[in-house]
């Protein structure tokens, strides 16, 4: 379906790829991966013609149609929530307003190109109909609810929303209007455990091909057939879920490091005789020989590791073993009551998962348990000698962006070293000159990194989380949840994450709408076990 024939593409000195060539077939399911800046998006904008190869070539049918998901979204301001998603629906969104014109135009029966407006009636509604168009709307209402909009929002006025709902707005448009082919670019970012779950439902459905970039292991593992790697300059196709390209990443590159190191002692070992005997007449003919053996043996090119930094907690000061108090807490908006009369108790060394559906109230909990939320009824208090460290999507926004990251690090840990602070940036993938980057051109995945070396360094004994990992690619996710799982203090945290909720967590409290929340003594993996659901709002 589509080809890249020995595509080169380049930025000045950049080198993304170079000669590379694969093909995605009909139907297919490809996850694109590679660290950040190897070249995702560049593959995504030469398929959509938005650039173009600086050698080779790109091959694919005339008439295909394309369905390119960003995460920069569209600034709607006009019209209902279910008005801008059908207005995205490509081909057979224009034929339901052609066909709305021409119905008009068959009112007037002497017009003089009436049997024309008949005919052209009678083929937009055919292609229109072989198109699904007359089951649109009912469509565009199932997949804005499979993203978790309620029917008041689907109604609503577009302007209304965040723009994380915009986004799921922008997805649904993708998925309505189900192109031949769909290029998504992390679309499980504004998405909870609900909303991920359909959406594997969807994409694994899906008769068409599609190719997406995800930070998201499990929905990696749940959809795609095949891995699409970028780095180094090279592109390389590995058949499997996500799993398995890691597993076979991991073979291959052992492979190539015992053959470098065999190769490499049997240089050493020529050489050593070269040097040894290379002045004595007796031996010259040998030396000579193995001169020009060793001249014609192709070198094998050191094996390019992986490394992923560590982030390493100090150790934290022991607090009481009531960590987190609640009693009868009761916090609404308006009339709606999130929460009524909750009592909770989090001890020392707890690590909760917060779970529940949209609008149980889980940032509003979270928030209480910082203390940044006053509670309308009943008391919300820490135990002796906790120290807490807060984060929430909010305190990405809270960085100055006037500064460098490491004159945020220096201006938050004034007295301590500079080295320790280049140390801790480091750690979280800030390495070299990365460190003079001005906070304003930084990725939100990079000012999440900061905001959390911001957190982690401050040494507390309680971590309150609210979707920690949002923006976070994979290595990064995981050299996160090695530092967590090595923290001595007690967690609190939100997630939509599975690996992150499977690897972190030993208390599950579960949050539903207008019921009491119910705390399950045991993991995630647990939770899912007794409760038979992966995320509240899956209840059978």
């Amino acid at each position: 379906m589509i080809a890249f024939r020995s595509v080169t593409k380049q930025y000045g000195p950049q080198v993304l790829f170079v000669d590379a060539s694969f093909q995605l077939d009909p139907g297919e399911k490809v996850g694109l991966v590679g660290p950040n800046g190897a070249g995702k998006s560049t593959v995504f904008r030469l398929i959509a013609e938005e650039e173009q190869p600086d050698e080779g070539s790109i091959e694919k049918p005339k008439r295909l149609t394309l369905g390119i998901f960003r995460q920069d979204v569209g600034d709607w301001r006009d019209g209902t929530v279910l008005e801008v998603t059908l207005a995205g629906a490509g081909e057979v969104g224009e034929l339901g307003r052609e066909l709305a014109t021409l119905e008009a135009r068959l009112e007037d029966y002497e017009a003089a190109d009436y049997d024309q407006v008949l005919e052209r009636y009678g083929e937009v509604q055919e292609r229109f109909g072989a198109l699904g168009g007359y089951d649109l709307e009912p469509r565009a209402a199932k997949i804005l609810a499979g993203l978790g909009l309620t029917q008041g929002q689907i109604t609503g006025d577009i302007a209304a929303l965040s723009g994380g709902w915009k986004m799921r707005v922008a997805l649904a448009r993708i998925l309505l209007q189900a192109p031949d082919v769909m290029l998504l670019d992390e679309p499980t970012n504004h998405l909870d455990i609900e909303s991920i779950v359909w959406l594997e439902g969807f994409l694994r459905d899906y008769p068409g091909t599609v190719v997406m970039t995800c930070h998201d292991r499990d929905v990696l593992n749940r959809v795609v057939k095949r891995i699409l790697e970028i780095d180094g300059g090279q592109v390389r196709s590995w058949t499997g879920d996500y799993d398995a390209y890691e597993r076979m990443r991991k073979e291959v590159a052992a492979q190539l490091e015992a053959e470098y190191e065999r190769q490499q002692a049997m240089l050493a070992k020529e050489i050593r005789f070269i040097e040894r005997f290379k002045a004595q007449p007796s031996k010259a003919s040998q030396v000579q020989s193995r001169a020009r053996k060793l001249e014609k043996i192709e070198k094998i090119e050191p094996p390019k590791r992986i490394i992923e930094r560590d982030f390493t907690f100090r150790k934290c000061s022991r607090s009481g073993d009531e960590v987190i108090k609640v009693r009868e807490v009761t916090k609404g908006y308006g009339d709606h009551v999130v929460h009524d009369a909750v009592d909770l108790l989090v001890r020392r060394g707890e690590r909760w998962a917060i779970m529940g559906e949209n609008g149980a109230g889980k940032t509003t909990l979270l928030s209480m348990m910082a203390g940044r939320l006053k509670p309308d009824a009943g008391t919300v208090e820490l135990g002796a000698s906790v120290e807490m460290g807060y984060f929430a999507q909010h305190h990405v926004e809270n960085l100055d962006e006037t500064r460098t990251v490491l004159e945020e690090l220096t201006a938050t840990f004034p007295v301590t070293g500079i080295g320790t602070l280049k140390s801790l940036a480091g750690a979280f993938q800030f390495s070299g000159d990365d460190v003079e980057k001005p906070i304003h051109i930084l990725s939100g995945g990079e000012k999440t990194r900061l905001a959390l070396a911001k957190l982690l360094y401050a040494n507390p004994n309680l971590l309150v989380l609210d979707e920690p990992t949002n923006h976070l690619d994979l290595a990064t996710k995981r050299a996160l949840i090695r530092a967590l799982s090595a923290f001595e203090g007690t967690l609190v945290f939100v997630s939509h994450d599975r690996a992150f909720l499977r690897a972190l967590s030993n208390r599950v409290l579960e949050l539903t709408v207008g019921g009491p929340p119910r705390l399950y003594p045991g993991t995630y993996v647990e939770y899912v076990q007794q409760s038979g659901h992966e995320a509240p709002g899956l209840r059978a």
